[in-house]
């Protein structure tokens, strides 16, 4: 009975840790929709990085509030902007979590809403003790580009 037991509870605890993920990156795009550069800080622990490769590169809070704030993420929203993430394919192993998807921004024009960007995206999550952050995130346009299509791959080659 004490191997049932603790089977269900470690069971139990992987859907919570995977709905948790699914939550923490649904939660992206409204608030860099919502140009609420500091609660998307916020899902990154503090020397968290976001690469959005071929743009930028931010580490640490600070930094990736920045990219919410700059003139190219303020032009998205004046515009007006969707950015639509997963579903993504999660890996969890004990503390550390991956998480690899797609994401597609909209942004509004004079016929109506068009696809801006279409991208491979690849998170790494640690679970810490006020639960999981984002450590990193890289998003890469799908462009035909090796680099970005090796995203998708659970564990990119470092």
């Amino acid at each position: 009975m004490s191997n049932m037991l603790e089977s269900l509870v470690a069971r139990v605890q992987l859907l919570e840790d995977r709905e948790a993920l699914r939550n923490l990156i649904a939660h992206y795009g409204p608030l860099a929709d919502s140009g609420d550069s500091e609660a998307v800080s916020q899902l990154w622990d503090v020397a968290g990085s976001y690469e959005v490769l071929g743009f930028a590169k931010a580490t640490g809070q600070q930094a990736i509030a920045g990219l919410i704030e700059s003139d190219e993420h303020q032009s998205l929203m004046r515009d007006g902007c969707a950015h639509l993430l997963g579903p993504a394919a999660l890996t969890i192993t004990g503390d550390s979590a991956v998480a690899t998807g797609h994401s597609i921004v909209f942004r509004r024009s004079d016929t109506g809403f068009i696809v801006y960007r279409v991208s491979a995206n690849h998170w790494q999550f640690t679970r810490g003790p006020n639960g999981w952050l984002v450590s990193h995130r890289t998003n890469a346009l799908l462009n035909g580009d090796e680099a970005a299509r090796a995203l998708l791959h659970p564990y990119p080659a470092s």
